[in-house]
């Protein structure tokens, strides 16, 4: 039997690779992973309607997490989802500002929105 980290033989019977000490045995998870969500939804709809640069950096984030829960890193996943979500509320914010601020200098100037 080979070791999946280092590649040295073992033999069969082994449950500890003889070489590095890792596990020759496949490790069975208690149930599913945990649930850690992504925010990709909203950071796809701030992205488009809000404010696209900050979005964007929450797509990134949002699409980092499902890649940490696979892997077993938890605490990396949920700082990614966290980011995601602080930065849709970022985009969202600086969106709503700018419409106001739009609003604000179109009836200053007597442009007719409607």
């Amino acid at each position: 039997m080979y070791c999946p980290t280092c590649g040295s033989n073992n033999d069969d019977g082994a449950k500890f690779c003889r070489a590095c000490g890792g596990s020759l045995t496949p490790e069975t998870q208690d149930g599913p992973p945990p649930h850690v969500p992504n925010h990709l939804v909203w950071a796809i709809l701030v992205t488009i309607f809000c404010c696209l640069p900050f979005g964007i950096v929450s797509i990134v984030y949002a699409a980092q997490v499902n890649g940490f829960v696979a892997e077993g890193r938890l605490d990396s996943a949920r700082q990614a989802s966290e980011n995601a979500k602080m930065w849709a509320w970022i985009a969202f914010a600086v969106g709503l500002v700018s419409l106001g601020g739009f609003g604000v200098f179109s009836l200053g100037n007597g442009i007719n929105l409607l």
